[in-house]
């Protein structure tokens, strides 16, 4: 038998292709920088790494200008990338940065990032250059300066000379490539809405934004996440003693404020390592947490009886609002964009939430009373709805039943239009 097979869809050893990071990034630009629609992403790896300068000390300010074409520039007052340090490649530590993938200070828990910086990966920096018609880098650090200029993500010249009366820290300046966003603009509304929250997550820091180099509008905080808070319940808290927890542990921090008000959901914002985070463990420990620490004083208090059973968690956290941060290593996620949590370690943190919610829980009784009740009329309303449903399902079921139960040897009929039905009843064998 003859094989007549005229596929001519079969790979073969040519097929196989292996890219390098910057042609892969540009073929797919998607994976590292998550919606191509707008360049905003690029700004936001930027101004993520000048935040990690911050989060050790380094700089309280970070100027940030955009302009019509989209091009941008970001300037910080870290501490600078070290000048003109060559590795075995050929290339200096700020080029390395800029242009070889997964390369960062920032991999390892016991470096001076401890392992709790936002750009994590080593990509950030890469994927602004790869995507960008032209990037030039300036950095200035013990007393010397390097500028780095590449084009189309491709190294082009290296100046090194004096930092003069410049200070130490970082400018990255670049124009996003059009070929890879449907606009090359950022999204203003979006990073101003950003930068404040980054702020609010990091009391002291100054985030100025200018269009064009004028009309600057300076982002700051003076009261963290409570600034958050008030965003959210306005006018409409129901509480008057928040619970506000701070705690440090060596690299593990936890920023936790909890209230609520008259709405009819939950509404929790969770941040990791100041990156606003979509789902993860954190957000399930920290209800499993308060459903179960709530109950418990509820039963401490008899409000809840022997007989009655627990309150559910959506009962509870009906009108709930949550903002927390948490600064931990160690925090793996499911993309570069880093909105879901894949792996966070919450052994730190879950007693120190707990005993929080104790704490505040006891002494905030006449709060905690009025929200017991509202968790109570909470749970009325979702049984009530329940039955209502369950009718509505054994109605839809009734419907469906046939009209009479007759003998298996006879048919049931069945019409909408009465007239038309009759029955007939014998008597006899």
């Amino acid at each position: 038998m003859s094989n007549n097979n005229t596929n001519t869809n079969l790979y073969n050893d040519d097929s196989i292709q292996s890219l390098d990071p910057r042609s892969f990034t540009r073929l797919r630009a998607g994976v590292y920088c998550g919606s191509t629609e707008y360049s905003t992403q690029l700004l936001i790896e930027i101004v993520s790494n000048a935040i990690d300068e911050w989060s050790i000390g380094n700089g309280s300010v970070i100027n940030v200008d955009y302009k019509d074409d989209g091009s941008c520039r970001v300037e910080d007052f870290g501490q600078g990338f070290p000048i003109n340090v060559m590795r075995d490649d050929g290339e200096t530590v700020l080029q390395a940065s800029f242009d070889v993938l997964n390369t960062s200070g920032k991999f390892t828990d016991d470096g001076v990032y401890e392992g709790t910086a936002l750009g994590l990966n080593g990509i950030g920096g890469k994927l602004t250059n790869f995507l960008s018609l032209w990037c030039d880098v300036y950095t200035y650090r013990d007393g010397k300066s390097e500028h780095i200029c590449f084009r189309d993500g491709i190294f082009q010249a290296r100046e090194v000379g004096e930092q003069g009366k410049f200070h130490t820290g970082t400018i990255v300046e670049w124009k996003p490539d059009p070929q890879f966003f449907d606009n090359r603009q950022i999204e203003v509304g979006r990073i101003k809405k950003l930068f404040y929250e980054w702020t609010c997550l990091c009391p002291g820091l100054v985030i100025n934004l200018t269009h064009n180099g004028s009309d600057q509008v300076t982002f700051s905080s003076k009261h963290g996440l409570n600034d958050l808070v008030d965003d959210i319940v306005k006018d409409n808290e129901i509480i008057k003693n928040r619970l506000d927890i701070s705690h440090k542990d060596g690299k593990n921090k936890l920023n936790f404020v909890l209230t609520y008000s008259n709405s009819y959901s939950l509404n929790i914002v969770p941040y990791v390592n100041t990156g606003e985070t979509s789902d993860g463990p954190h957000i399930r420990q920290v209800k499993t947490i308060i459903t179960r620490e709530f109950n418990k004083f509820y039963r401490e208090k008899k409000w809840l009886k022997d007989k009655d059973a627990n309150l559910e968690g959506g009962d509870i956290q009906e009108g709930m609002v949550i903002v927390f941060n948490i600064t931990a290593p160690g925090v793996s996620y499911d993309a570069q964009t880093k909105s879901r949590v894949v792996k966070l370690d919450m052994t730190p943190f879950s007693s120190v939430i707990a005993d929080g919610v104790q704490t505040w829980l006891n002494s905030n009784e006449k709060d905690i009373k009025a929200i017991f009740d509202k968790a109570i009329n909470a749970r009325k309303a979702r049984d009530a709805a329940k039955k209502a449903r369950e009718a509505v399902r054994e109605n839809q079921k009734k419907k469906k039943e046939k009209v009479l139960k007759f003998d298996s040897k006879l048919a049931d009929c069945y019409s909408k239009d009465r007239a038309k039905c009759e029955i007939y009843i014998t008597e006899g064998k």
